[in-house]
């Protein structure tokens, strides 16, 4: 019985992954026009509420956290699961930091008005925010580096070694989230407990590939 179960979930991720290699990324960055457009129409109509500014914000910043947590699932879904979903990776991160950037436009410029010694201010003073620009910071590099052109040139070792940044970008968004809600809703700390559990996924399979190098020496 285990055994036909296991063939049947094997069948199922081998029609997935065949499925995946025949869906194009181009919806992807479709989406992520799509969407922050349909929030400013909404916010110009009146419909996100008394203070769309905001409601555009937390629209922008949840779904960026989203799109960041659904790119680091791929590589362990990848490895426990042969769910092999890499071909979008590409388009979700680049998504992810372009809510981000709409994200803190959104405050920057709506919110505090472009006043940038308040802006400073905020930056320095408040912790939600610090751990916010922490993670835009964090994900600049990565969306410079995301073309094929730029693996040639820095090669793929240098390469996924600064993209490890995305760990440092993701752990910073959700506890951005986690701070700056004022009550304790249980949403930031899912997003928070996924990406500890990513990390550590990806710590036991270093750790792992180590010691088997270890036992091979």
């Amino acid at each position: 019985m285990s055994r036909l179960m296991l063939a049947g979930g094997a069948n199922l991720v081998d029609r997935v992954n065949a499925l995946a290699r025949s869906v194009p990324t181009w919806p992807i960055y479709l989406a992520g026009l799509i969407y922050p457009a349909l929030l400013f129409w909404q916010a110009i109509t009146g419909a996100l509420g008394a203070d769309p500014v905001k409601a555009m914000e937390h629209a922008l910043g949840i779904w960026a956290l989203r799109l960041i947590v659904l790119g680091l699932a791929i590589t362990p879904a990848r490895r426990l699961l042969r769910l092999n979903l890499m071909k979008f990776r590409r388009a979700i991160g680049l998504v992810a930091f372009w809510f981000v950037c709409l994200h803190f436009l959104t405050w920057a410029v709506l919110d505090m008005g472009l006043l940038w010694g308040q802006i400073a201010a905020d930056i320095a003073k408040r912790p939600y925010v610090t751990a916010g620009i922490v993670g835009l910071l964090a994900l600049i590099p990565l969306a410079a580096t995301s073309t094929d052109s730029a693996i040639r040139r820095m090669g793929p070792v240098r390469w996924r070694r600064l993209h490890r940044l995305v760990h440092v970008a993701a752990l910073a968004g959700a506890i951005h989230y986690v701070w700056l809600v004022k009550a304790w809703p249980v949403e930031p700390f899912i997003y928070l407990g996924l990406i500890l559990a990513f990390q550590a996924i990806r710590l036991r399979h270093f750790l792992r590939i180590g010691w088997q190098a270890g036992s091979a020496g």
